[in-house]
């Protein structure tokens, strides 16, 4: 190949995110030019979609990725470039996300109006917070059910935006994003892992392609981060044993040591009064270990979970729709 063309969403992170891969790509391939085709998503905010969750969308987190998918499949990109937190549990039949940069930051952070805060105990008796994720919803309103939460969409600047005009007492980010931005300086606080269990993937960006593309993967093999890999194959393995859509409060976070992985995995209910997790140690020397191992994690914790709270998954299917790229 001559040229590698990979699609991206349009926003900051995004761009950056996708200028870390064609980086790492042309480093070992200095005979190949890297074009990034910018995608609209339909996942992507707008002004007139107001604060609508994704899960009340039909397609959910997937929307973050459909018309990049469609792209590929159509062979009008080589590969796409995504935060792996915003990934559907199921990829569209054809498409595989083995790829991944090096793993940072995977922990949440809150972000206040008020720079005195500097924990979830410091916000004010009912306040408000703003955030369109399940799993932080969840997880906060358990630690504090006096709090109210609003749905708060859009990119990060767009976020903070609305935290600093006062829609919203504070929000949640990913250090990783903000870390990638170079605004780490709105931070309040930088959350346990433990107790603000992080989404699948969080930190990790992966990189998608069409199974059969021998090419690409050529190319993409040498930037390839193994350890990052074994994440993110654990944890959306233990998404996948959940059948979890945007709509199930659903986190899993692994910590490698050698070829020893430790993996935490949490389902709660929406309003955050029932949560449950499980978590354990297992040898991972490998992508079918790994996947193997996120299984039984999530095996173990669907035990424990009412049926009700665990929705159908979003299987990510295509529509027959055309990309809207932006020149």
């Amino acid at each position: 190949m001559s040229k590698v063309r990979i699609g991206t969403r349009s926003s900051a992170l995004a761009m950056i995110q996708a200028n870390m891969v064609k980086n790492a790509v042309e480093k070992y391939n200095k005979d190949i030019e890297v074009e990034l085709v910018k995608i609209n998503t339909s996942g992507d905010w707008r002004p007139e979609h107001g604060e609508t969750r994704l899960c009340e969308a039909e397609g959910g987190k997937g929307l973050f990725a459909k018309e990049i998918e469609l792209a590929i499949l159509d062979g009008f990109v080589d590969c796409g470039v995504h935060s792996v937190k915003d990934m559907s549990s199921f990829l569209p039949d054809g498409l595989v996300m083995d790829y991944a940069l090096p793993r940072e930051n995977p922990l949440d952070a809150l972000i206040a109006r008020d720079k005195n805060i500097s924990s979830i105990n410091d916000l004010p008796q009912g306040g408000v917070v703003g955030t369109s994720s399940l799993r932080r919803q969840s997880i906060l309103l358990s630690l504090r059910p006096d709090l109210k939460v609003v749905p708060l969409r859009g990119n990060v600047a767009t976020r903070l935006e609305k935290l600093e005009r006062g829609d919203v007492d504070a929000t949640f980010l990913a250090m990783a994003g903000l870390e990638r931005l170079g605004i780490t300086d709105k931070v309040s606080a930088v959350l346990d892992p433990f107790v603000m269990v992080p989404a699948c993937g969080q930190g990790i960006v992966g990189i998608e392609i069409k199974e059969d593309d021998n090419k690409i993967r050529d190319i993409l093999e040498p930037i390839n981060d193994f350890d990052a890999l074994l994440s993110m194959v654990a944890e959306r393995a233990v998404l996948k044993v959940l059948d979890g859509s945007c709509r199930t409060p659903i986190g899993a976070y692994s910590v490698l040591s050698g070829e020893c992985m430790k993996l935490t995995a949490f389902v709660g209910s929406e309003d955050g009064t029932l949560s449950f997790t499980e978590e354990g140690d297992g040898q991972v020397t490998c992508v079918d270990e790994a996947e193997a191992f996120g299984k039984k994690i999530g095996r173990k914790l669907k035990e424990k979970v009412p049926s009700y709270i665990l929705d159908k998954v979003e299987n990510g299917e295509l529509e027959a729709s055309l990309c809207k790229v932006i020149s």
